[in-house]
């Protein structure tokens, strides 16, 4: 089983961007909690990471064929991007939404989650642990 986890824009400056919030841990902390537990899991992995909307798509697109899940940090783009929301429902793979911060506790336009409409599953305000999470479950949907 391969797992693939996108991860959108701003989370590549993960201990620098507002750490009361997402946490003193930087992107290389996320990228080997994902390899450790994937490999723990005996799941391949490919973790990716932009901040650009229509690489996002791209990734989500060559997916297809390639990859039997995706964990999906869309970061800003949740709340906007019926582009990432379609490719999602284009390739018809389980996916797995992740916030590292609780957003239904944030401001009134977070609450709107596009790419939600096209997962299985939402974690949220668990830190990098939902991902760990995110993983376990996928895993656990794939294999039922």
């Amino acid at each position: 089983m391969n797992v693939l986890v996108i991860n959108g824009p701003n989370l590549n400056l993960l201990g620098v961007r507002e750490p009361d919030l997402y946490g003193k841990q930087d992107y290389a902390a996320l990228v080997s909690l994902v390899e450790e537990t994937c490999a723990q899991e005996g799941l391949g992995v490919e973790v990716y990471q932009s901040n650009h909307e229509g690489d996002i798509v791209d990734k989500i697109q060559a997916a297809l064929g390639k990859f039997d899940g995706i964990v999906i940090n869309p970061a800003a783009y949740t709340h906007t991007s019926v582009a990432i929301l379609d490719a999602l429902k284009a390739v018809a793979l389980p996916a797995v939404e992740v916030h590292i911060s609780d957003v239904s506790k944030r401001e009134e336009f977070r609450q709107v989650s596009y790419a939600r409409l096209a997962c299985i599953k939402t974690y949220m305000g668990l830190g990098l642990e939902g991902y760990r999470q995110a993983i376990l479950y996928l895993k656990d949907y794939l294999t039922k």
